[in-house]
């Protein structure tokens, strides 16, 4: 039961960072669409910046889920790269509040542990891109210079994100995603 009401507190913050206008979202707020006091919120999470972290932890376990099994599913290491930047920018269509979380825009006056973390995860993305990519270029024999193209790559999907959240998710991040792989993979 508790458990059950942790993950609703959570999906009910996600939504309300569906809201394109971007307002601060106060605990009060929340609580307010809940139909519970803030007190409540309180004996499930210790904070707010807790609720981001549960936020943070879905992610995390999201896309890090997402990209292992292409990792190991997938031998050719550009496939591998294509597929991981689709999952990328598909999750964050599919989950416009959590975009908001991984551009740091819905952190911003909130602990500042909560945007390490975030830089974390894009550097664990990177790290994987990197591996994907060092693969390919042994598989091709090519020279693709693997830690620059990685942060390129993740330069790409991060902007792609922004660009979704700050359009209030009217810029798809899938938005000419094919033509701009070519570009950015010759391969």
């Amino acid at each position: 039961m508790a458990g059950e009401r942790k993950q609703q507190i959570l999906e009910i913050l996600a939504k309300m960072l569906e809201a394109p206008k971007h307002e601060k979202i106060t605990t009060a707020a929340l609580a307010a669409r809940l139909e519970v006091s803030e007190a409540a919120l309180y004996r499930h999470f210790a904070s707010k910046a807790q609720m981001f972290e549960g936020l943070i932890e879905f992610i995390e376990l999201s896309l890090f889920g997402l990209l292992n099994k292409i990792s190991s599913e997938e031998e050719e290491g550009l496939k591998q790269v294509r597929r991981m930047l689709t999952v990328m920018l598909l999750f964050a269509e599919k989950n416009p509040g959590m975009t908001r979380v991984l551009i740091g825009d819905a952190l911003v006056n909130e602990d500042d542990r909560l945007q390490a973390r975030i830089n974390q995860l894009y550097d664990r993305v990177e790290s994987t891109l990197k591996q994907s990519l060092r693969i390919a270029e042994a598989q091709t024999g090519r020279t693709l210079e693997p830690e620059a193209q990685a942060n390129l790559l993740l330069c790409f999907v991060i902007g792609r994100w922004q660009q979704f959240a700050k359009s209030g998710f009217k810029r798809k991040p899938m938005e000419f995603m094919q033509q701009q792989l070519s570009m950015l993979i010759n391969g």
